[in-house]
């Protein structure tokens, strides 16, 4: 995909934080700041980087959420335009020229290029320095991870760069998941050696979300997802867990999930958090944390009524969630060949949980009582990530990690494997592979 750099002038940057589902605009602003100024200048660098997390938190969280999470079965397209009946059908009736698709492939392109132009350009700046410097650095390569694990989780193949110049290349999954690791550990090793400074904290990322702890989380997740259990649980270990992190919104750039579900109602969550009827837990206090009534039967589907992280237009949205680093620890101990009495501890602190959560997602369950082998506690570990992390862009994912009936099997639990690549894209690129089957 070639990167058009007129997209990343400060001006545009603003607008961009007010687009909405299958919205995609690019106006030129002629009093907008040339790229050179805003790339050789402090104020232009910090400008950016506010932009790519602004820009990330409300476009490109709603497709990586959203329409990951009807593939993967959380939620229903509900709504009556072709794009959102061809996601929610999948299989071979998914095309490639979906909207949708081509919305999810973009908008991790432009997050990937403006992390692309800071972390190239913000050396360079010599009034941009000590711990302002290293968290300008550390959270574009945080956000370049993130769009970066994003596409490792759609497509069977992907670019680790973008290009002003040329056509890129496409790199196996695994490659990609590598590039994205090796971006948080740089991060990671940025704040090492300079921790983020109060102007960093005041002028960028503002006090709800942690760079650091976000880091390593999201460095826990990736390992866990590449099958680096080892670096996984380090990374685990290394998360504050009484520290929040989240993306925060207004009145004028909105919760997508909120403004794509209630205002603009395409999709219904499924009810029992999506899962077929045995692997879901009556008295769970998780599913009256994400949903309410009314409830409803659409095309013979019981769909429930949003609430969580969701159901306002200010309603922060985690980063991550604490649970979610014990049950990362409890998942890789357990394929490992680790400790059985370990991961079963980490399960159970996450199942019997009553209150104390910093984000009040509480399961209240019993202590595990089924059978203590591997294959069984594994079953545990994605029934307890399916109700915790409810929306969090991971079911797909987690779907396919733990070998759940795919596409072509009786019942399935998810509609595709991996999306078809845009047709734009391979229209502008030769590069591109062909598609997966389903």
């Amino acid at each position: 995909m070639k990167n058009i750099s007129s997209l990343f002038k400060v001006g545009v940057l603003s607008a961009g934080l007010l687009l909405t589902s299958g919205c995609e605009l690019d106006i030129t602003n002629p009093n907008a700041a040339s790229d050179k100024e805003v790339l050789s200048s402090r104020d232009g660098i910090i400008a950016l980087s506010v932009g790519v997390r602004q820009f990330y938190s409300t476009s490109g969280l709603e497709a990586a959420y959203l329409y990951t999470a009807v593939t993967g079965r959380e939620l229903k397209g509900v709504a009556t335009f072709t794009n959102i009946l061809e996601l929610e059908a999948g299989g071979a009736a998914l095309p490639t020229f979906n909207g949708n698709i081509l919305n999810l492939w973009s908008r991790m392109q432009r997050t990937m290029s403006m992390s692309e132009q800071i972390l190239e350009n913000a050396p360079n700046i010599p009034t941009l320095t000590g711990g302002t410097l290293s968290g300008v650095l550390a959270q574009a390569h945080f956000f370049k991870a993130v769009a970066l694990g994003t596409l490792a989780s759609s497509f069977e193949q992907a670019n680790t760069e973008t290009s002003a110049t040329g056509n890129v290349t496409f790199k196996p999954r695994a490659a990609v998941l590598a590039e994205a690791i090796s971006h948080l550990e740089q991060g990671i090793a940025l704040l090492d050696a300079n921790p983020v400074s109060p102007e960093f904290t005041a002028l960028v990322s503002g006090p709800a979300f942690n760079l650091k702890n976000s880091l390593y989380a999201m460095n826990a997740r990736y390992n866990l997802y590449a099958g680096n259990y080892a670096a996984a649980i380090t990374n685990a270990n290394l998360v504050d867990l009484s520290v929040r992190s989240e993306y925060v919104y207004s009145t004028l750039s909105v919760n997508p999930i909120y403004n794509t579900i209630f205002v603009l109602a395409y999709y219904s969550p499924r009810d029992k958090f999506g899962l077929p009827a045995e692997l879901f837990e009556a008295g769970d206090e998780r599913y009256n944390f994400y949903f309410s009534e009314p409830n409803a039967v659409v095309n013979g589907d019981p769909v429930k009524t949003l609430k969580g992280f969701f159901n306002t237009q200010t309603s922060s949205i985690p980063v991550y969630l604490p649970d979610e680093i014990k049950l990362v620890k409890a998942e890789a101990i357990l394929r490992s060949n680790g400790s059985l009495t370990e991961a079963l501890g980490l399960i159970n602190e996450v199942r019997t949980q009553a209150s104390g959560d910093i984000f009040s997602v509480n399961a209240a369950l019993p202590a595990y009582s089924g059978p203590v082998t591997v294959e069984a506690l594994l079953l545990e570990v994605y029934k307890q990530r399916s109700a915790e992390l409810y929306l969090s862009g991971q079911r797909w994912e987690d779907n396919r990690r733990f070998n759940r009936p795919g596409p072509l099997d009786p019942m399935p639990e998810r509609n595709r494997n991996f999306y078809p690549y845009p047709d734009q894209e391979r229209i502008n690129n030769p590069n591109t592979p062909a598609d997966p089957a389903i």
